[in-house]
């Protein structure tokens, strides 16, 4: 394998696992908005707000000379992130909550 074809691996290696992190957080965000409720309207609101902003400040940062590899990195930093907060095990109250509107149905 040639040094170029490395540093091209090398150089695609983030995007694909931005993408990937990307893909679960995704899911988290359809399963929690498909329970209902104030936390899927509040997790809906956030999503918005935290695309718009993330979005202004990755201009901003490019404006200011970052390259597109310290973006990605922040990009990655933040998906992470909600992976984190989105991957919780649900509490007990919430869990009961569920099953309480399930049988109405």
């Amino acid at each position: 394998m040639s040094l170029t074809e490395l540093e091209g691996q090398a150089m695609l290696h983030p995007w694909i696992m931005l993408g990937m992190e990307a893909n679960r957080v995704v899911g988290l965000r359809m399963m929690k908005l498909m329970l209902g409720g104030k936390k899927a309207r509040r997790e809906a609101r956030l999503m918005v707000t935290e695309k718009i902003r993330a979005g202004l400040e990755a201009n901003a940062r490019m404006m200011a000379g970052a390259s597109a590899d310290e973006v990605l990195r922040l990009y990655r930093r933040r998906v992470g992130a909600n992976a984190k907060r989105l991957s919780k095990p649900v509490s007990g109250s919430a869990a009961r909550n569920r099953r309480r509107r399930a049988k109405r149905w």
